[in-house]
C-alpha cells in the first residue's frame, strides 16, 4: 500500500453495518496512520459525533436503520461543518444529487477500492495552512481560516466543496473557468467524470452567497464553464 502517514493523527468516524466491509476499511485507515472509531448504524454514530469531534466522517448510503442521507442531513442541520465521504452501490445523477443534497462533501463507489478511498481521505485531511488570509470580491468576503464567506454583514456557512469551489472562482474573478478547470482543480482527480457535480454545487453557492435582492456574481457561460463577475 502506497501511503505516507499523517503528520498528526485524524479521527475518523466510519458508519458501516457490514462487519466484513467495516473491518477491512478500518484496517487501511489504521495502517495509514489514522484513528478509526466504527459506528454500525446512523443513531450511535449521531450519539457519538458530538464527543468525538471526528476530522472526518465516512458513512455507507446503506445502512441498518436510517439511511446515511439521513445521518449527513441530521449532522448538517445540527451545524456540524465535518467533511463527510458517503460510500455508494450506484452512480446514477440521482444518486450522486442525493448523496450531494443531503450535505456529503464527495462520494466514492463500491466495490470498495484501498488506494482510491485513501487517495480521497488525503484530499480532505490535508492541512491548507492559509493563515489569516483573506479573498474579496466586491462585497464577497471569504475567510480562508474560518472557512466561511461572508456577504453584507451575514455570515454564510459552506460545506468543504462549496468552500473550495468559491475559492477557486474568487482567485480567478473575471476569469471564464471551463469545467474542465474546475474539476482538475477543485476536485483534483477524475473522480466524478462527467456528472453533473459541478453544476449542483455552483446551485448550492448561488443559493447561499446570491440572497434575495443581493446581484448575482457566479454567471454562466454557457457550452464553457463559469465566470466570476458581475453582471
Amino acid at each position: 500500500m502506497n501511503t505516507a502517514p499523517p503528520e498528526t493523527s485524524s479521527c475518523i468516524l466510519l458508519v458501516e453495518t457490514d462487519d466484513a466491509l467495516a473491518q477491512h476499511v478500518s484496517l487501511d485507515l489504521k495502517e495509514s496512520g489514522y484513528d478509526a472509531i466504527v459506528a454500525q448504524d446512523a443513531i450511535s454514530a449521531l450519539r457519538q459525533v458530538p464527543d468525538m469531534q471526528p476530522s472526518l466522517v465516512v458513512v455507507d448510503r446503506m445502512l441498518a436503520g436510517e439511511s446515511g442521507l439521513w445521518l449527513c442531513s441530521r449532522l448538517r442541520s445540527m451545524g456540524m461543518r465535518v467533511p463527510v465521504l458517503m460510500m455508494m452501490a450506484r452512480d446514477t445523477l440521482e444518486d450522486r444529487i442525493a448523496c450531494l443534497e443531503a450535505g456529503a462533501d464527495d462520494y466514492f463507489l463500491k466495490p470498495y477500492r484501498t488506494d482510491e478511498f485513501l487517495k480521497l481521505v488525503r484530499l480532505y485531511l490535508q492541512p491548507h495552512g492559509q493563515g489569516n488570509e483573506k479573498l474579496r470580491f466586491g462585497d464577497l468576503v471569504l475567510d480562508l481560516a474560518t472557512r466561511q464567506a461572508g456577504r453584507n454583514g451575514r455570515t454564510i456557512d459552506l460545506t468543504m466543496k462549496e468552500f473550495e469551489l468559491l475559492k477557486y472562482l474568487m482567485e480567478h474573478p473575471r476569469e471564464v473557468l471551463t469545467r474542465e478547470q474546475i474539476l482538475e482543480n477543485v476536485w483534483g482527480y477524475d473522480f466524478m467524470g462527467e456528472s453533473n457535480v459541478i453544476e449542483v454545487y455552483i446551485r448550492y453557492l448561488r443559493l447561499k452567497i446570491e440572497d434575495e435582492g443581493e446581484k448575482r456574481l457566479i454567471q454562466t457561460v454557457r457550452g464553457v464553464g463559469y465566470v466570476l463577475r458581475e453582471a
